[in-house]
């Protein structure tokens, strides 16, 4: 390996072609339906990606590899259950193109370096794992036994398990993240890190300490019977498309939207359905907004405490109005020295802060004040500040005054990006587990976890830069792109001895590497995955905390792949061998 090889890279495809120009009139519609079919024909060919499509978000089928928006119930589904981002996830991760080993061959790693990202992830499904040596300027083709014979070799020759660090991509399936965490912790170590740490571990962090669990509390029905839903940092249309249908129907049930965001995000104002054929001809849409907040960036704290200090007011002059006093008394503590912070709130400090005026935040307190059904929904636009943690408190802060948890049409919705970011936290997938978990852990598989917490993320690269950590595995992602200082990151990569990435597809993380790299190649969600003559099947959790089965129905490519249960129980058995206390094929 040598320093030519780029971490960064602009992408020549659109370099040079960004324009300004006027906002859509409205999200979705013929648009999105001609996008959907295009991605689908070119990747898959028109009849097998017909056949996708289909089978995508069905309850006999599979879900979606895009988002981690839920699925409406079993006989409320539509045959097209997908969105435009959804069928291009899904078509790409099944697309036709095929990385045989002469491209390895005859493309060096600082070769496809100077590549665009966009242009490495064209190039198809790779089909057999690669190896690149120590020295080494190309991969090479490497077998099974050999690529985990090499894992087992630099992790054993560690002088301490926490000398190494197992990533969690937020696609990887409850069952994958299940066994991860197990095979990590029977090695020895909590360095967990994964993609929540980037995203909504604020949410986390936030829910925990306002309601005692790191989850949302609503449900596709309850946004479906919002009298208000507030949308804060958020642009559905573009980052949770199927999300629109629901406002569309919060709509029609009677519910106000509050849009609070600092662009007027076209996803936010209106929405045009692609299946409502009316809707389509007759060149409609549903607005969506009822009141947009262009809030200033990092202002959602000013804004919320300003809806609340309305409230507070009008609570004032009648009492038991405005707030759940029941709820309040069961449910919550702290609730007057709460009331005296809002009391004593300079509306100068909030209107400057907000750059929301005192007219419109009092319209916005008005409309929350008119429902007793109200849901706040947020993302990453509030999950990725400095202080995203208290941001997020003051949405739990306004649905417990109003007693807006556990009724129907109310609730708290983080929505959340990696189809299964939040199950993989469920499984264990995190560098400080609960004892309570450790211990059932301990107890299921009879072995001592290790309790010293784990690196997250950030803890990772840093040790990684000191030399502490020293092998990298990855479950998936593109760790190198996907973190924040990609220069810092890539010099930490290059510092380990080994790091190993189980793919689908090429991207940058596995072209900067330690001294060896391995890329193991995996099966997609969408295709059959048959252990000892019985197809397998798979099974997330979304946004909403329900947990679905999810069923490939594809053929995988024609190569040597393997699934990621299959690798991680092989990974673990050739590393942990007899030291292990866990039949590791049966649960593959």
């Amino acid at each position: 390996m040598t320093d030519d090889v780029h971490d960064d890279l602009p992408d020549e495809d659109t370099l040079g072609r960004a324009t300004i120009g006027t906002p859509a009139r409205f999200a979705a519609g013929v648009p999105a339906v001609v996008q959907t079919v295009k991605y689908a024909a070119a990747n898959m060919g028109v009849v097998k990606g017909a056949r996708m499509l289909l089978q995508l978000n069905q309850t006999d089928g599979f879900d979606c590899p895009g988002c981690a928006w839920p699925d409406p119930p079993a006989g409320e589904r539509s045959h097209a259950e997908f969105c435009e981002n959804g069928a291009k996830a899904a078509s790409e991760e099944n697309t036709r193109k095929r990385i045989e080993r002469s491209f390895f061959r005859d493309n060096s790693v600082e070769e496809l370096s100077q590549r665009s990202d966009y242009w490495l992830a064209q190039q198809g499904r790779i089909t057999e794992p690669m190896v690149l040596r120590k020295g080494a300027t190309h991969y090479e083709p490497i077998s099974w036994d050999d690529a985990f014979a090499l894992i087992a070799l630099k992790l054993n020759a560690l002088d301490h398990p926490d000398e190494a660090a197992f990533y969690t991509s937020g696609r990887t399936a409850n069952e994958t993240a299940f066994l991860w965490q197990l095979f990590v912790r029977q090695f020895g170590t909590n360095n967990l890190p994964d993609c929540s740490n980037m995203c909504h571990e604020s949410s986390g962090t936030a829910l925990t300490d306002s309601i005692g669990i790191g989850k949302g509390t609503a449900t596709l029905d309850d946004v479906h019977h919002a009298g208000v839903l507030i949308d804060l940092g958020h642009n559905p249309g573009t980052c949770h498309p199927r999300m629109l249908s629901a406002l569309q129907v919060t709509k029609r049930n009677g519910g106000k939207i509050i849009a609070i965001n600092p662009l007027p995000e076209t996803g936010l104002m209106r929405f045009q359905h692609p299946q409502q054929v009316l809707q389509v001809l007759t060149h409609r849409s549903t607005q969506l907004a009822d009141l947009y907040l262009p809030v200033r960036i990092n202002g959602d704290v000013a804004i919320l405490q300003g809806i609340m200090k309305e409230m507070v007011a009008a609570e004032d002059l009648r009492p038991g109005s405005v707030f759940d006093h029941a709820f309040i008394r069961e449910h919550t503590a702290g609730f007057e020295p709460y009331l005296q912070h809002l009391r004593n709130a300079d509306w100068n400090v909030i209107v400057e802060e907000s750059g929301i005026s005192r007219a419109q935040i009092a319209d916005a307190a008005r409309m929350v004040m008119s429902s007793d059904r109200l849901v706040v929904a947020w993302a990453m636009g509030l999950t990725q500040h400095r202080n995203a943690v208290a941001s997020i408190q003051e949405c739990m802060n306004l649905l417990l005054l109003k007693g807006a948890i556990g009724r129907k049409g109310c609730g708290a919705l983080p929505v959340r990006g990696h189809s299964n970011v939040q199950g993989d936290r469920t499984m264990g997938i995190w560098e400080r587990a609960r004892p309570e978990f450790l211990a059932a852990l301990g107890k299921e598989f009879a072995f001592s976890p290790p309790q010293k917490h784990g690196y997250d993320t950030v803890e990772t690269l840093r040790a990684m830069h000191a030399g502490t950590v020293k092998v990298f595995l990855a479950m998936g992602g593109n760790f190198l792109s996907a973190t924040p200082d990609t220069a810092y990151t890539a010099e930490a990569l290059r510092h380990c001895t080994l790091t190993a990435h189980v793919a689908i597809k090429l991207n940058r993380s596995h072209l900067v590497t330690g001294d060896d790299a391995l890329i193991l190649p995996t099966i997609g969600r969408s295709e059959r995955d048959v252990q000892g003559g019985r197809e397998q099947f798979v099974s997330v959790e979304n946004s909403m905390g329900i947990v679905s089965r999810s069923q490939g129905r594809l053929p995988p490519p024609e190569g040597d792949l393997l699934s990621e249960p299959v690798i991680v129980a092989r990974m673990a058995t050739a590393t942990l061998g007899e030291r292990s206390t866990v039949e590791w094929e049966a649960l593959a």
